[in-house]
């Protein structure tokens, strides 16, 4: 019977769950092309190395690109050819977009969401350019789950990111492949690959509120081991009967 280092367990644990993700939420399908938005954080090289390898697979037939979009107003180095060599190593085209925000031309909105509204355009327009139907997004459950809380937190609503969402206006949809992946086997990941880190200095990153869900969320999983999949299975298990009637 065969033995499996740790190094390798964890890359088999992962992959099932990104492939159970993929299947549960028919993320995938026969002629897809898709897009990658390539940050080259570990969720993202993860996200292409996942993706790519699962597209060599007999069905369905799928391929994949990746765009690194880069806001020229942000001090964040990124290491392009290191990207391109990344992608190119598992036949993945490689695509360079810069773009810009401008933070006094809206102050109603926080210069985080201003940044990432104006990435999210940008995956849109090279998507089109590049004829994909499909943008995928780094997020694993971690992400959605801290979502979900800041959701409740701050917005008063019950909502995070869903796995797959179709957006018929543009004519896309976004899928977040690695939705059951645990940020923890990503790090790991991270570590067996030797992932370049790239430097990120954004001076708006302290007006972020996800750190502090990151701690509330491990809070929760000392009090509860389990809370991460009782979290998520409330997402589709709302008793509407036991709630505030709506007005």
């Amino acid at each position: 019977m065969a033995r499996f280092t740790e190094d390798e367990k964890i890359m088999r644990r992962l992959e099932q769950r990104f492939n159970k993700g993929v299947v549960k939420y028919r993320l995938i399908e026969d002629g897809d092309k898709i897009l990658v938005g390539l940050s080259g954080g570990k969720d993202s090289l993860a996200l292409l190395e996942l993706l790519a390898r699962r597209s060599r697979i007999l069905k369905p037939k799928f391929a994949v690109v990746a765009v690194h979009v880069a806001m020229t107003n942000i001090p964040y180095q990124s290491d392009i050819n290191y990207l391109r060599e990344y992608a190119e190593s598992f036949g993945v085209q490689f695509f360079h977009y810069e773009t810009f925000f401008d933070p006094s031309t809206d102050t109603r909105k926080s210069p985080c969401f201003l940044c990432s509204w104006n990435r999210r355009k940008a995956l849109f327009t090279v998507a089109k350019e590049q004829g994909c139907n499909k943008i995928a997004l780094g997020h694993h459950m971690d992400d959605i789950l801290e979502t979900l809380l800041m959701n409740l937190t701050f917005q008063g609503s019950f909502s995070a990111m869903p796995p797959k969402l179709v957006m018929h206006k543009f004519d896309m949809t976004i899928i977040r492949p690695m939705c059951l992946v645990h940020e923890a086997d990503l790090v790991e990941m991270a570590r067996i690959r030797s992932f370049r880190k790239q430097i990120k200095n954004c001076p708006y990153e302290s007006q972020s509120n996800r750190s502090d869900m990151k701690e509330v969320l491990r809070s929760l999983e000392r009090l509860n081991p389990e809370a991460r999949y009782s979290l998520w299975g409330s997402m589709t298990n709302v008793q509407e009967e036991l709630l505030p009637e709506f007005e």
